[in-house]
């Protein structure tokens, strides 16, 4: 490039710098009263490619530096006025676009001399009399250093504006996961019901803003009530939209679509065997493709009136019968998930609930709870909780102290780490 020089000793105005000359660094500021020096310095950087300003004192340097800053200054340490240092520290403190490799000239080089000019801010120095090699070479080194000064802020800056962007992303997934959730819990609109004298509890503590668990009952009338509790595969939006789909196959509202109820002879609705239930929902997955999804479920038809309980239980968690003469029992053997294998078959479990018994269906996120020694709740501290619960406290009671005593007995205190639910029926005859 070609030397813009001061035709007197007052400041030269900088050129303009092009935006797109972001990285280049080639842009140096020569400062000294000594313009035979400056003239020198001009001509031997001219000639490397450089472009050069001058500036005949350390305050018109400062005056050109807040108008266009340079890449690098080259200045004299001995200036009347300002010196070099104090020039240096001047700018320093100036507003600075980027950074400036700053080179102190001086005619001393003890130890204390560049000791005192490094600990002002300056990058390197040069002994006079100058030398055009050497002052090449130690240019060449700033621009070494200014070039990945400048790629590494052009990545920070790329850095930023991706944070930006995936913060304002992330403000849109919130607001769309908190409207999710608020969908989800439609899903369990009503959390106590009665069915006759009996009465249904439910509990839906996502571990995340959405969940993959579902709970819930209905009843298409002549004393028979349904009662179910699943748990889709993995976490977050997949698994919720998932059980938001499973709430419309097991839907209260329209017992025309749910496939649990069968219409019998045009006139009334009855409940399908709990077995029959799971493998129309295995059936219905298998047909599904492109879902890889699988879930598992306890699901159990009551009759009312005789308190007889049929359940399958398709990889779900054992229910929990909890006696009102005060013993538990587990039930079930376990069984296959729903949606594993296309011809899965399932078994059923047949048990009877007498008045003031309690029936319990609960999801993994209590049994597979985390215990602070290590471990897991498992089934029997399900059972010591189930029971050191307050055995006259009302259904609603019940669940709300059996989800406080878990996170007291997990050391948990806040979200839980999956998914907890459950199913409650208070039969009372």
């Amino acid at each position: 490039m070609n030397a813009t020089l001061a035709r007197r000793d007052g400041p030269a105005k900088l050129p303009a710098r092009p935006e797109a000359d972001g990285a280049c660094v080639r842009h140096v500021l020569i400062v000294g009263d000594s313009r035979v020096q400056r003239r020198l310095l001009s001509m031997m950087l001219s000639r490397a490619g450089y472009r050069v300003t001058e500036a005949a004192s350390a305050d018109a340097a400062l005056d050109l530096c807040r108008e266009s800053q340079p890449d690098l200054v080259v200045s004299d340490w001995l200036m009347p006025g300002m010196s070099g240092l104090d020039l240096c520290r001047a700018l320093r403190a100036l507003p600075q676009r980027h950074y400036t490799y700053f080179i102190l000239m001086t005619s001393r080089n003890e130890k204390a001399e560049v000791a005192q000019g490094l600990d002002c801010g300056a990058d390197d120095l040069l002994t006079k009399p100058v030398d055009a090699g050497e002052l090449r070479a130690r240019l060449a080194a700033g621009e070494r250093i200014l070039r990945m000064e400048r790629e590494l802020n052009e990545k920070n800056r790329l850095v930023r504006a991706t944070l930006e962007e995936l913060q304002a992303a992330k403000a849109t997934l919130d607001a769309d996961l908190e409207q999710a959730r608020k969908i989800q819990q439609s899903l369990v609109p009503e959390r106590t019901r009665r069915f006759g004298r009996s009465e249904v509890n439910l509990l839906f503590e996502p571990c995340g803003q959405v969940g993959g668990d579902l709970v819930g009952a209905f009843s298409p009338g002549h004393g028979t009530l349904g009662l179910y509790a699943i748990d889709v595969s993995g976490h977050g939006i997949t698994s919720a939209l998932m059980a938001a789909r499973l709430s419309g196959y097991l839907s209260a509202e329209f017992l025309d679509q749910n496939l649990a109820v069968i219409r019998r002879f045009e006139q009334f609705y009855a409940l399908r065997p709990p077995a029959e239930v799971a493998r129309l929902l295995n059936e219905r997955l298998a047909a599904d493709k492109g879902v890889e999804e699988y879930f598992t479920m306890a699901y159990a038809t009551i009759d009312l009136r005789t308190g007889r309980v049929r359940l399958v239980q398709a990889g779900h968690p054992h229910p929990l019968i909890l006696r009102a003469r005060g013993d538990c029992e587990f039930l079930g053997q376990g069984g296959l998930p729903i949606g594993l294998l296309p011809d899965a078959s399932f078994g059923e479990v047949v048990t009877r609930l007498s008045p003031g018994d309690r029936l319990l269906l609960h999801s993994d996120g209590f049994v597979e709870a985390p215990l602070p020694g290590g471990g897991q709740l498992g089934d029997k501290g399900l059972r010591d909780l189930a029971v050191r619960v307050a055995p006259a406290a009302s259904g609603r009671e019940f669940l709300d102290d059996l989800y406080w005593h878990l996170k007291q007995a997990t050391g948990s205190g806040t979200a839980a780490e999956d998914d907890i639910s459950a199913a409650l029926l208070d039969y009372r005859g």
